[in-house]
């Protein structure tokens, strides 16, 4: 789910990460274009904004006549396979609700030759117990810790495969991730202790929210996925298909440990929305570190240019291959978030600012809005943490208006009408952040 403090600041508690860094490419500055799953599943899976398909918030499920990366790769001879959690199959309002069983084949998105996944993992399983379900809809137990025991089913369809095709594997693990239902981060056993010694990233230094408590369970969890990295690489390289393979290690958002808001995510900040992105294989094993802005949504087209898929006309963003390999022309140095369910929130990073707008709308049933207030403005290069909120200085007005129109722009990309944005209003601005679960 995003680990971007461990590898800034924790250096060398990922051993197999920080190697596939050194060797790959490592792009500093990857951001998710939607700090919630659904959401940002669904712009992974299509290559548009949340919004174009209907996938806005959690639990609205992927409409079956749009196309995904797994439709594409299948059409080019592609073996498509999933293993994890989908967060992209139930719409509980409509009567679809495949959370916690299995998920009929026309909800999957495609995948067709390997299915070992629950639509909510979360709701599924804990640290230490669950299941998934297979691609004949039979439930499977877990026995162990979750991360390796997702990580088994990958394993086990790499050593099982029956073709000489190429492949297309996707691994969704939930770590590191907080429990729903338990309200904490359980890492594997002896996390507490183990990781109890850290250094406290500059974001949560001094900050309220449950990060003490939580925070050796989350480098528990991180750990673990490291190690889990470390198993695949394994079993590609005994298989002689490593030098072959296309690896990416990548988040669809992270977590500010209720420092934002009063949940984890749902927030323009970086510790929500700054995600981790290493790319290894071919065209890609540069030793190189990236500090342009990248986004999430740069990924679809990525893995259609590596597989020489031409991209399609209605995918947003571009090929990170093109861009390493210096052919990218002009790259936006912007990325475009839009934020839902606790808010409807649009928010735009750029390496000096970061500027959110939102609307006094319902961000459970409302995509958009016609009006939005400002919301958030910081000065990135002198208040890195994002500690000083501007968005009602004076002293800035100019700077807003220059971002309010940039992001206007970034709207009307994303096919969003172009709105109106009004100055920072308290009401607005200072709901408590929660969320009525019972409406999604």
């Amino acid at each position: 789910m995003g680990h971007h403090r461990l590898l800034r600041a924790e250096a060398g508690r990922t051993p197999n990460l920080d190697r596939l860094a050194q060797e790959g490419t490592l792009f500093l500055n990857a951001y998710t274009c939607q700090p919630v799953c659904g959401p940002a599943r669904a712009c992974l899976q299509t290559g548009r904004y949340a919004t174009e398909v209907g996938c806005f918030r959690n639990n609205i499920h992927l409409p079956h006549d749009v196309k995904t990366l797994a439709d594409y790769l299948n059409e080019n001879d592609y073996e498509t396979a999933y293993v994890g959690k989908w967060h992209l199959a139930s719409s509980t309002k409509q009567g679809i609700d495949h959370q916690r069983t299995a998920i009929p084949e026309e909800y999957r998105g495609g995948y067709r030759y390997y299915w070992m996944a629950a639509d909510v993992l979360e709701f599924t399983s804990h640290g230490y117990n669950g299941y998934v379900f297979d691609g004949e809809n039979r439930k499977h137990e877990f026995i162990g810790y979750r991360a390796d025991c997702i990580n088994n089913y990958a394993i086990d369809y790499l050593h099982h495969r029956k073709t000489e095709k190429p492949f297309f594997l996707f691994i969704s693990q939930i770590e590191p991730h907080h429990q729903n239902d338990h309200n904490r981060f359980e890492g594997p056993d002896g996390s507490k202790e183990r990781f109890r010694e850290y250094e406290v990233p500059g974001d949560l230094a001094g900050t309220e929210g449950d990060w003490r408590e939580n925070y050796p369970d989350y480098l528990g969890q991180c750990h673990s996925l490291d190690e889990n990295v470390g198993r695949l690489i394994d079993t590609l390289k005994a298989a002689g298909e490593w030098e072959n393979t296309i690896f990416i290690y990548t988040s669809d958002h992270g977590s500010h440990f209720r420092t934002r808001n009063r949940e984890y995510k749902r927030s323009c900040h970086d510790g929500c929305t700054h995600i981790p992105l290493i790319i290894h294989g071919p065209g890609f094993n540069r030793s190189e570190k990236i500090d342009r802005m990248v986004s999430l949504l740069d990924l679809p087209s990525t893995i259609l240019d590596c597989a020489q898929i031409p991209v399609p006309a209605d995918f947003q963003r571009f090929s990170l291959k093109r861009l390493v390999q210096g052919e990218a022309g002009e790259w936006p140095e912007v990325i475009f978030m839009q934020i839902s369910e606790n808010q409807v929130g649009r928010a735009i990073r750029t390496p000096e600012w970061k500027y959110s707008v939102r609307a006094d709308a319902d961000g459970i049933a409302d995509s958009g809005a016609d009006v939005y207030y400002e919301d958030c403005l910081y000065d990135l290069k002198h208040d890195p943490f994002e500690r000083t909120n501007l968005a009602n200085d004076p002293n800035f007005a100019q700077t807003r208006a220059q971002l309010a129109e940039l992001l206007k722009q970034q709207m009307k990309i994303a096919g969003e009408a172009c709105p109106q944005i009004l100055p920072w209003n308290a009401e607005v601005s200072q709901g408590t952040g929660e969320i009525d679960w019972t409406r999604i």
